[in-house]
């Protein structure tokens, strides 16, 4: 695969070679692959930095053919400075050979693989009549996730909350949602979609309706929760990777919710879908593997003749 130097690509460049319709296919083959145990993904290491809440992660990830790690920094008081919270930037290799085949720009990526895998998780568990859409924070994720699940299915109305109420309002405007208070955002949503970067629950499972889906996205880490435990415990929890949830959600861990099953198992066909009706929680943490299969989907794109 490698033969000469390491490609360096941009988040511009990243952004023109990164296609969502090519991505889903690309992220639904890893999330298959890692529950097969055909992806060798060690947890995330986190090493904590000495501003309030931020962190450096290095996360890794080997296929068979490509193998590298994603290297990110969160650092919340960067939105008061006018730069992302969220920086990262991913190292490719050869399997066969060790080589580096390109250093990319991370960014980009984690914002789009998030939501693709989001979208399938939403297509494969929520209702295909699904009309009504919550998004519970207005950040970039917000914005990925409203295209992404859009894309999935036909929803009439969205409702935008934010803990930021002039957020809300540009977010919801650029979209054509209303805002709303997070009760009345999530109380009779078909489809809940959490991205923030609350510490603390901001959804009780009182307003859940039955039968509702749930798309967990903002916390990771085991200081910081976006649901109750009465939702985790009332609902069918299913998740990227069981290990990281073990150790990784604090919404897992506190509320002792079981794990129904992986992702990758569903979109294999090796555990049944939930029954029809049952409320149902996906607890999204990001793992590598959906980084270097992104990665690779670029790097093959740049590099095609």
């Amino acid at each position: 695969m490698p033969n000469s130097d390491p490609l360096f690509l941009s988040e511009s460049r990243v952004e023109q070679l990164l296609v969502f319709d090519e991505l889903l296919p690309a992220i639904e083959k890893a999330l298959i692959d890692f529950s097969a145990g055909r992806v060798i993904q060690p947890l995330r290491g986190i090493v904590p930095m000495p501003q309030p809440g931020a962190f450096f992660g290095l996360m890794p990830a080997l296929f068979e053919d490509v193998f590298g790690a994603k290297l990110v920094t969160v650092v919340p008081a960067n939105a008061g400075r006018g730069l992302p919270t969220h920086l990262a930037s991913i190292q490719l290799f050869d399997s066969q050979t060790g080589e580096t085949l390109a250093v990319m720009d991370g960014r980009i990526i984690t914002a789009w693989r998030t939501a693709a895998v989001s979208a399938i998780a939403t297509r494969e568990l929520s209702r295909p009549n699904a009309a009504t859409l919550a998004i519970l924070g207005s950040g970039v994720q917000a914005r990925t996730h409203f295209l992404a699940l859009t894309r999935m299915r036909s929803f009439q109305e969205v409702r935008v909350w934010s803990r930021t109420p002039e957020h809300a309002r540009k977010f919801a405007g650029e979209i054509g949602a209303t805002t709303v208070t997070v009760e009345e955002a999530v109380r009779g949503a078909d489809v809940i979609v959490t991205v923030t970067n609350a510490a603390a629950p901001i959804v009780r499972g009182e307003w859940v309706k039955p039968g509702a889906y749930v798309n967990a996205v903002g916390a990771v880490g085991l200081k910081a929760r976006e649901v109750d435990d009465v939702l985790m415990r009332t609902a069918t929890v299913i998740v990227e990777s069981r290990e990281s949830a073990a150790c990784e959600s604090a919404e897992i861990v506190q509320s002792g919710a079981p794990v129904y099953a992986e992702l990758g198992e569903l979109l294999a066909g090796k555990v049944n879908k939930p029954e029809a009706g049952k409320t149902i929680v996906f607890k999204s943490l990001g793992i590598g593997a959906e980084d270097i299969a992104a990665a690779r989907l670029v790097y093959r794109k740049a590099t095609a003749k």
